[in-house]
């Protein structure tokens, strides 16, 4: 038994004094697949037990929460469907996240439930189309979000050209939340990933401008 024990902490040893030490190309791939290994198997599974979300870090894919000028500035240009929709500016200047944010950006999300959230929270759910929305919640009853730099909800009596991924913004059952974004954000990060793809979408490529 011992002289297994000493066999692998000699293995052990010597893997490590590879990775860690060794400048060869080899050392580089395995550590690179130890890496990805760690995170893939052991941070994200952990960081979604203490988050409560199946999905604890998210990459916004599109600029539908962009704000490209002030918080003043940005009120007066959008104004109109808030106020027709009962949201005041001092509503949403106490909203979190009433600045928006750039595609790119990277949120923690904690996992949540309808009971818990409040007008203005930030979600992020799954769409019909199967793909995660981040947006603003502007109704409780039904839920109901919104992306801060569309003119309109997203519903299903949109045509394709104006809703090409058939999403339903307008009533958010329960089982289609995936957690709420908190303040933690990590700004343009996300473009590390993005950038593989962007070329190849079909709309909204390259940088955000406001609406």
């Amino acid at each position: 038994m011992k002289k297994e024990q000493k066999n692998l902490t000699d293995y052990l040893k010597r893997f490590w004094n590879f990775i860690w030490h060794d400048d060869s190309w080899g050392s580089w791939v395995v550590f690179i697949i130890v890496i990805f290994i760690l995170i893939r198997f052991v941070f994200f599974p952990g960081l979604a037990l203490v988050t409560g979300s199946s999905l604890p870090l998210a990459i916004v894919e599109s600029c539908s929460m962009y704000h490209e000028d002030d918080f003043d500035d940005w009120w007066d240009t959008h104004n109109g469907w808030y106020e027709d929709n009962g949201i005041s500016k001092e509503d949403f200047k106490n909203f979190p996240l009433k600045n928006g944010f750039d595609k790119g950006d990277v949120f923690l999300i904690l996992g949540t439930s309808k009971e818990k959230l409040e007008l203005g929270d930030t979600i992020i759910f799954q769409s019909s189309s199967g793909k995660p929305i981040i947006h603003r919640v502007v109704d409780l009853n039904p839920l109901a979000t919104k992306g801060d730099n569309n003119k309109k909800q997203f519903d299903l009596n949109q045509n394709e050209g104006i809703n090409p991924g058939g999403i339903d913004e307008t009533d958010i059952s329960e089982g289609q939340i995936i957690g709420r974004a908190t303040v933690v954000r990590i700004p343009l990060i996300g473009w590390a990933k993005l950038i593989f793809y962007e070329p190849f979408r079909e709309s909204g490529r390259g940088f955000c401008k406001q609406q």
